[in-house]
């Protein structure tokens, strides 16, 4: 599927996200399925490209159904904090602030038909001009305030030197569940951060947790160095290796899959009970850490051949927990907290259950509780924390002066538990 530029005419009455409000990753079609974005050629990386760099981004995404259709992207530049940039579009792109998604193949050898779409970013017709946080927003070129779906990014520059280390917390206590994140910034040689307090702002987030990212206080200057270290943002849960199950073959069950099956011309996958791993000695195993990977045995092309699947998720429980609830979290169930991924509790079974849609590979996800009332998720109900787990973390540093118009992104990084 290809468009020309006379397809653009339309997206001028598409409506802005507003300038001030938060944005998020969302989807906001139930057709919308196995959304990737990541840098092209590096399978399981983040959607992070340096300012001015040969790499790009690669958007794939599958909608259900048979019929093709166009779509196309919007790019909006974002603050430190995620609310969309009062600034104008020439302040940070070359080219179009809105473009067709022009690639597309429909599936087959499927029992679920669907149509999948792919882009890369930048291109001929979007290139950015500057650092800083950035939404997509995927939306349907015939009616364009639906919009499928929202998903951020990050574009650096090379302004500072971030080192980080992970360690153990002071004290007997936590120290064996936590880890201790410290992170020391350097600017470039023979300079110095013109009041850091105010006009930097550094992240830490653990995996793709949006509930673990969190901005770091400075603990000290030393030079030119800013250490952030030894305060309660910089502690972790460390959590544990990651669940995970393997659908790349749907006429054998493997590994934690109890079962397969055909009904109603769909298929279905049973996993074998969840176990509750809190109270388990640590196991190191290679994990995903909460990614997924598309594959379909004895395919040649997954992102068309591979099917969708049904998987079935059971917590046995004797009694239901009344003071929160139950999330599955990973990138192919979202890291945010929502009734998609929610289990819900079944008294005839005495067990929490979910079944989510997705697409043949192998994916890996954890299970936390959210208290009532908190926005934080909590590992160690179920899966144990753990000094040891090799969780990835990614530091973002921010930039804004009075001379600058936006936040710059001057610095990024990331560190895994080794």
């Amino acid at each position: 599927m290809k468009k020309t530029l006379a397809n653009l005419v339309i997206l001028l009455a598409f409506s802005n996200i507003s300038y001030g409000q938060i944005v998020r990753d969302t989807v906001c079609s139930n057709a919308v399925k196995t959304i990737i974005l990541q840098r092209e050629s590096v399978e399981l990386s983040q959607p992070i490209l340096r300012l001015g760099g040969a790499d790009r981004l690669l958007l794939q995404f599958d909608v259900l159904g048979e019929e093709s259709r166009y779509y196309s992207y919007r790019i909006q530049h974002c603050t430190h904090d995620w609310q969309v940039s009062d600034i104008a579009v020439s302040d940070y792109l070359s080219g179009f602030e809105t473009a067709p998604i022009g690639n597309s193949r429909n599936s087959f050898t499927t029992r679920q038909p669907y149509v999948h779409y792919w882009e890369t970013i930048p291109n001929e017709m979007t290139t950015f001009t500057a650092s800083g946080n950035y939404l997509l927003t995927v939306f349907s070129d015939d009616n364009p305030d639906s919009i499928l779906f929202t998903r951020r990014f990050y574009v650096y520059e090379v302004q500072a030197d971030i080192q980080a280390e992970i360690g153990q917390t002071l004290g007997s206590d936590g120290k064996n569940r936590n880890q201790n994140v410290s992170v020391f910034v350097n600017p470039p040689k023979g300079t110095f951060f013109n009041n850091p307090h105010q006009y930097l702002h550094l992240y830490v987030r653990q995996n793709g947790r949006n509930d673990l990212c969190r901005e770091l206080p400075i603990n000290s200057i030393k030079g030119s160095e800013l250490q952030y270290r030894w305060k309660d943002a910089n502690v972790f849960p460390g959590g544990n290796v990651f669940r995970f199950f393997d659908i790349s073959n749907i006429n054998i069950p493997m590994y934690t899959t109890a079962s397969m099956e055909i009904f109603g011309g769909e298929n279905i996958a049973y996993l074998k009970p969840e176990e509750d791993r809190s109270r388990k000695s640590y196991v190191f195993r290679e994990g995903l850490n909460g990614q997924f990977k598309v594959s379909a045995a004895n395919r040649n092309e997954a992102e068309v051949e591979a099917d969708y699947v049904w998987v079935n998720f059971s917590l046995p429980m004797a009694s239901p927990r009344l003071d929160g609830a139950f999330h599955i979290v990973g990138d192919f169930a979202g890291w945010d907290f929502t009734d998609e991924n929610m289990l819900q509790w079944q008294p005839q079974m005495k067990a929490y259950t979910s079944r989510i849609l997705v697409k043949q590979g192998y994916y890996s996800y954890q299970i936390v509780f959210v208290p009532a009332g908190s926005s934080e998720g909590q590992t160690s109900v179920l899966e144990g924390d753990f000094f040891e787990t090799r969780n990835d973390y990614y530091i973002f540093l921010y930039q804004r002066t009075p001379a600058d118009r936006y936040d710059r992104l001057i610095g990024a990084t990331t560190i895994k538990r080794e």
